[in-house]
């Protein structure tokens, strides 16, 4: 069966408002093209999903409003500093905040793909992190005495959502050495991607890109995007843009400055329409 190929604004409507969103980090395969076109819908109560941690979308998406809760181990700019948007509402305590792990968040990933309700993890007790999850709990090891363990919920996105150097017509999906994005996609419920190209054939019957490849029976959706990831690269496709990353670090610092990029970068053409 052939995916459903769709436009970027389209692709943007399998993410209803209230969705468990999951995202990959700045260093992988991120679909800025979708994020810009949430914010121009206006998306709303977004439960962001970081695997394990995010970046430039997700201090976007929390500054335009779109964000009601994160679950995360980080958001962070990396070398360009705090997420400025992001830290503005942990201040204003506008946003719900679920701290975790770069392994718990892994972890409960794991446990949806497998189907499992639960999973336990070792590292957490005694920690800050677990005295403020209450979904985590400690338990038992049931095979060994006075062995105290946490168990992790299940952790099951509406949406994996990502951008990717190739799709085929089919829906399969080349996410190369980028595995959070095979897990990603196998614990959520529906995956979304965009694409830099659509190629002929079936990367499924290839043996150089199969290993790398997501089936398209986990893929929605996708829609083709030609720098897709801007200002972000992509691992061997593109670099990032530097100069334009800094102007947003820079502009982010304040509220009315974010809005003044989001209508210079996002709302161009509806500012342009207004005048």
């Amino acid at each position: 069966m052939l995916a459903t190929r769709l436009s970027v604004d389209e692709l943007a409507t399998h993410i209803p408002d209230g969705a468990k969103v999951a995202l990959p980090p700045d260093y992988s395969y991120c679909s800025l093209a979708t994020t810009r076109a949430l914010i121009k819908r206006r998306a709303k109560e977004l439960h962001l999903i970081g695997v394990p941690a995010m970046g430039f979308q997700a201090d976007m998406l929390i500054g335009a409003g779109c964000v009601a809760t994160v679950e995360t181990a980080a958001v962070t700019l990396s070398e360009y500093g705090l997420a400025p948007r992001f830290t503005a509402a942990v201040r204003q305590a506008s946003i719900r905040m679920m701290d975790a792990t770069c392994p718990a968040i892994h972890a409960a990933l794991q446990a949806s793909e497998k189907g499992i309700p639960f999973i336990p993890l070792r590292g957490l007790i005694g920690s800050d992190i677990l005295r403020e999850r209450a979904d985590w709990k400690v338990g038992e090891n049931p095979f060994a005495e006075d062995d105290p363990i946490v168990y992790l919920p299940a952790l099951r996105p509406d949406v994996t959502l990502m951008h990717a150097p190739l799709a085929d017509k089919f829906g399969n999906i080349w996410i190369g050495v980028r595995r959070e994005l095979m897990l990603m996609a196998h614990a959520s419920a529906e995956t979304i991607a965009t694409v830099e190209d659509i190629v002929e054939g079936n990367l499924m019957d290839d043996e150089k890109t199969k290993a790398g490849t997501i089936p398209g029976l986990y893929v929605t959706a996708i829609a083709e995007a030609k720098r897709g990831a801007w200002p972000i690269g992509i691992p061997g496709g593109y670099e990032a843009d530097h100069s334009h990353l800094l102007r947003y670090v820079k502009m982010a610092q304040t509220e009315e400055g974010f809005h003044q990029y989001l209508e210079e970068f996002v709302f161009e053409t509806a500012a342009v329409a207004a005048e």
